[in-house]
């Protein structure tokens, strides 16, 4: 009776090695789980907490989704996957086509949806998703959190679109970092730090104390690296692609290349 050949288990990359996840405590399991089985020390350090929004306009804006009032609905994160899952009745409210950005959120609308997103830029950026949007008319529902900024929203009105722009949930940052990520900076034994948002930078400069060493500073794509460099850091690597695969691989290059050097 044959067997199934064993999965080649990954190699330990970044053994040894102490890297810190800012996401919010509830979006970093997986990308703990790749560190870790490749022999890294995770510390879990959320630069940002996530809270649901109980808003009038959010209320009406999920309503008006449901009874097929909107064309489009724009989802920027799994955050808002997670929204529309706790406030509609079931995915056949989402009556709109549907525009992601990332694989992440993309996995995550396909899981709760049963179906796939009808548009999806290969860049995972706010500006590619404006860029990919076709022209047309009608109304778009932009989901999107307290803090995002409004490009999006005028990028598609400039294509004929007409944008309503609703707060999907909060975004609180800390006082302080957990113990284990303070001692561990203020000790100089941390390797790397990631940043998966803008707000995630913002989080965690906002709340950093004092910080020994050097550890190198590694971002889920282009706009996070921007927000990094605009608080004065420097950015070692961007992942390609801009997902937490990537950003695994860009810490792998980074951390090999300096225990080379």
């Amino acid at each position: 009776m044959s067997s199934k050949p064993a999965r080649p288990k990954p190699a330990r990359s970044l053994a040894g090695r102490t890297i810190v996840v800012t996401r919010p405590a509830d979006q970093s399991a997986a990308l703990v789980s790749l560190l870790t089985r490749r022999g890294a020390r995770a510390i879990v350090a959320p630069a940002i907490e996530l809270l649901p929004v109980r808003s009038a306009a959010l209320t009406t804006a999920l309503k008006q989704l449901a009874a097929g009032e909107f064309a489009w609905i724009t989802l920027t994160s799994r955050a808002t996957v997670e929204m529309l899952s706790a406030r509609l009745g079931s995915p056949r409210d989402v009556r709109a086509k549907v525009a992601v950005i990332g694989d992440g959120t993309g996995a995550a609308f396909r899981t709760w949806a049963g179906r796939a997103p009808d548009l999806q830029p290969s860049t995972f950026t706010t500006v590619a998703l404006a860029r990919a949007f076709p022209r047309g008319k009608g109304r778009v529902l932009c989901a999107r959190a307290d803090i995002a900024p409004e490009g999006l929203e005028t990028a598609l009105g400039a294509k004929g679109w007409e944008p309503t722009r609703v707060d999907a949930y909060q975004t609180r940052m800390p006082r302080a970092l957990p113990p284990d990520a303070r001692e561990a900076l203020r000790a100089g034994s941390v390797d790397a730090v990631t940043f998966t948002s803008a707000s995630t930078v913002r989080g965690f400069v906002g709340a950093l104390g004092p910080v020994a060493g050097s550890p190198k500073v590694v971002c889920i794509g282009p706009v996070t690296a921007k927000e990094a460099r605009d608080h004065g850091l420097t950015v070692h690597a961007v992942a390609r692609p801009h997902t937490v695969e990537g950003l695994v691989s860009a810490l792998e290059r980074v951390l090999a290349s300096r225990r080379a050097g």
